[in-house]
């Protein structure tokens, strides 16, 4: 078992409070979006390494030996490197609207964009390596976010209550109108690809029409029954006045999550985080395809080909509860999954669910690992890389502190 350290990023969406109040430790002063615990490339945790008091990144750790560290039925199925990222997000404002590749999307999107000779670093790249990233997050405070289509019926219904706060039917916006009328095709799928497409490809004129809609809907028109929505449409052209998303955000399902609630995000899947933190979980790559709410790059000829435009229920995921009453969480990805642990002063050990390499993170109280080649002691805020030679592992509350201890506990969903 190895002690990490993590590579803290500082997006200016992030949050000055909550990553460094959930960890334990002073704030840096600037804003703290994700913490990442893995082994990705661009960021990778650095393991301490007992045997001579020296540190490595943990991709190079693990290439010293892939079969030790990962398992040889993870080797088998994701290749040479460990297959999942772990995170801390911490949103105080929203990110971009996104979408991920799958994995076939993005190994062509990859070659294809070294052949052309792209820059690895350059602000129009869309496909940073060659793997999916399919996600989960499970929710530490109240979470909002935006995730995948909502049958355009219940669309329509929320579009017509915008174009009813206007005087009368002269002045709806023609945009509104055209959105009213794409999302009656029999064709479900194919008028919600309409909608999408005439707001992103819509320039000046989407902007100008967005902004006769936030101000009937800020000029005293009743937001109720769609407070959640509509009041998201207004503090997103707050932020980015004009922007394509702010409309697109009426064709996805609006939610928020208690604390202890997790979804899971497949390819295909327009999604948003709004504000809330959480521990996330994804396949290891950086694929991103931007769809608004941003400064950066949006390829929309490549956005359209990613996303899947059929209407979705919320993919709400539901732990499994084993004996001991801990919680595991099996998204449909084999790249990962997610144990939650809580500890008590009666607790006795738990049984970390191992399958392969895993990392382990605390977040309150202590924690040690013990497994038959050794044991290691974490307080709030140490995390762990455990190489899949050392299972079984057992994580036990440390005798004498006080409170709950709870941690999580990544590895593959094999």
């Amino acid at each position: 078992m190895y002690e990490i350290e993590n590579v803290l990023r500082d997006y200016a969406w992030g949050s000055t409070t909550a990553i460094a109040s959930l960890l334990g430790r002073p704030e840096s002063g600037r804003p703290e979006a994700e913490l990442w615990i893995g082994a990705h490339p661009d960021s990778p945790s650095v393991a301490h390494l007992p045997e001579d008091g020296t540190r490595s990144p943990l991709d190079s750790l693990i290439a010293s030996d892939p079969e030790h560290f990962l398992g040889a039925d993870s080797v088998a199925a994701f290749g040479p490197r460990l297959p999942f990222l772990a995170k801390v997000l911490a949103a105080a404002q929203p990110l971009s609207l996104q979408v991920h590749p799958s994995l076939e999307q993005a190994r062509e999107g990859f070659a294809r964009e070294n052949a052309a000779g792209v820059d690895p670093h350059a602000p129009h790249r869309n496909y940073k390596d060659d793997n999916h990233k399919p996600e989960m997050i499970f929710t530490l405070t109240p979470f909002e976010a935006l995730c995948g289509f909502r049958p355009a019926a219940e669309t329509r219904v929320i579009l017509q209550h915008i174009a009813d706060a206007f005087p009368g039917p002269a002045q709806v916006p023609a945009l509104l109108q055209a959105l009213l009328e794409d999302l009656t095709a029999s064709d479900e799928g194919a008028g919600l690809r309409r909608a999408f497409e005439r707001l992103i490809t819509g320039g000046q004129g989407v902007s100008e029409e967005t902004a006769l809609v936030v101000a009937a809907l800020v000029s005293g028109a009743s937001l109720e029954p769609f407070q959640a929505e509509l009041g998201t449409v207004i503090s997103l052209n707050e932020k980015y006045p004009g922007d394509p998303g702010v409309l697109i955000s009426l064709l996805l399902n609006r939610i928020s999550l208690k604390p202890g609630e997790a979804v899971y995000l497949p390819a295909g899947n327009v999604h948003a985080y709004l504000h809330g933190l959480g521990v996330e979980v994804m396949a290891s790559s950086d694929n991103v395809l931007r769809g608004g709410l941003t400064p950066k790059h949006i390829d929309v000829p490549e956005l359209l080909k990613t996303i899947d435009f059929h209407p979705v229920a919320v993919p709400m995921l539901t732990a499994e509860t084993s004996v001991l009453d801990q919680e595991l969480f099996r998204p449909p990805f084999g790249e990962f999954q997610l144990q939650r642990i809580e500890l008590g002063p009666d607790s006795g050990p738990v049984p970390l669910a191992q399958a392969g390499a895993a990392v382990v993170i605390v977040v309150a109280g202590a924690v040690y690992l013990d497994s038959p080649k050794g044991d290691l002691e974490l307080e709030q805020g140490g995390s762990a890389f455990i190489a899949a030679a050392e299972a079984p592992v057992n994580v036990h509350r440390v005798a004498g502190s006080t409170g709950q201890a709870l941690a999580f506990a990544v590895t593959t969903g094999l």
